[in-house]
């Protein structure tokens, strides 16, 4: 059992002294400040904490992070595998099963020491502080409870203050603007709908906007196109003023429209289908939830590490996926795929001194051979 305490980081604040652990939604309108976890399948795992405070992400220190070996990943899916995907997706696509679908990999590399002490999860945040900064990076480590996650998130979830609530949806990924194509803007409005169907469930009919719609934002590596939905809350009681309703929230958007397709119903049958290892925090929600206020911040669990301890050796996880339309090219579609992981495999593997080598050098570094389970 790791001696590493509980500790959650998002936006600024470390969260210690650790009070709580349940899966109940209902927990996030109670009292207090959680840190959620809610995996793509449906698990969820919210962390009360009695002591919150302001805190700056620490620097790195030597020895607490023994990352993979740059050449250790293996993924879910190989090459030959997802451009297969890709095609069936299509096929889906022309036979008016989906419009469209995200298809994920998840990688995986054995830790080189099973010592806790030489993988503690907030220290990878560090690096990936200075690495890949990203609006959304946070760290949640429960060891006692298998929870162990590190992110590096662009992308918003759900952002709730009082009743007003917002989603930012991210589809359209290049190295530069100018690699933006109309089918990425095109990907974006129609996850955008989606998004904006998601929030109609639970918020007041009429309330819904669209403030952004296909904004370029820029990120380490990478741009992204961004749009902003935003709506209002209804029917939701009051109890000591705060306005309650994460468990509706959750269960009306949930899982994240950008990570799983249109018709999401449809799309979720073909992720199933496709897709052989389970996502887990990957494509999920990570967070913190301040119920005392009625506020909360949750990202899409993309740009994610996990620890998973329980096999013969502890073994780190980071998935990777592209949004499949009809325009999609499945060679394009996997190179999508290596550009989203090649900057954050290269921190956590602590090769980001030389990632400008290492991108370029080894094109097929994600592909190796096909894991079984191993995530």
């Amino acid at each position: 059992m790791s001696d590493l305490t509980p500790l959650a980081r998002f936006g600024g604040l470390l969260a210690t002294d650790l009070r709580d652990v349940t899966s109940d939604p209902e927990a996030l309108d109670s009292t207090g400040w959680w840190a959620v976890v809610a995996d793509f399948e449906g698990g969820l795992r919210c962390a009360r904490f009695g002591d919150v405070r302001r805190a700056p992400v620490p620097a790195p220190e030597p020895g607490r992070w023994r990352g993979p070996a740059p050449g250790a990943w293996v993924s879910s899916l190989d090459r030959a595998a997802y451009t297969e995907g890709v095609r069936r997706i299509r096929e889906r696509i022309a036979a008016g099963d989906v419009y469209q679908a995200n298809l994920c990999r998840v990688l995986s590399a054995p830790l080189p020491d099973p010592d806790p002490a030489a993988s503690d999860i907030d220290q990878l945040t560090a690096l990936l502080a200075r690495g890949n900064p990203a609006p959304y990076a946070g760290t949640v480590r429960l060891p006692a409870h298998g929870v162990e996650i590190a992110t590096a998130s662009p992308e918003l979830y759900l952002r709730r203050v009082g009743r007003t609530v917002e989603s930012g949806p991210i589809k359209g990924t290049g190295r530069t603007e100018a690699d933006l194509q109309e089918k990425d803007h095109a990907e974006n409005v129609m996850i955008t709908d989606l998004v904006r169907n998601d929030l109609g469930r639970v918020c007041v009919p009429g309330s819904i906007t669209v403030p952004a719609l296909c904004a370029v934002e820029p990120h380490p590596g990478l741009v992204h196109l961004v749009s902003t939905v935003r709506g209002t809350l209804g029917d939701i009681p009051l109890t000591d003023g705060a306005p309650k309703g994460w468990a509706r929230l959750l269960d009306g958007t949930f899982p994240p429209g950008s990570v799983t397709g249109a018709p999401k119903s449809s799309a979720l049958r073909i992720i199933q289908e496709l897709e052989t290892a389970p996502r887990g925090p990957y494509c999920g929600g990570v967070g913190w939830v301040d119920a005392d206020r009625g506020t909360g911040e949750l990202a899409v669990g993309i740009r994610t590490f996990w620890i998973e301890r329980g096999g013969v050796a502890p073994r780190l996880c980071f998935g990777a996926g592209a949004g499949i339309t009809w325009g999609s090219d499945p060679e394009g579609e996997w190179a999508e795929t290596e550009l989203k992981a090649a900057r954050l495999l290269a921190v956590a593997s602590g090769t980001y001194d030389t990632y400008d080598s290492y991108e370029t050098s080894t094109p097929g570094r994600c592909e190796r051979r096909t894991a079984p389970r191993g995530r």
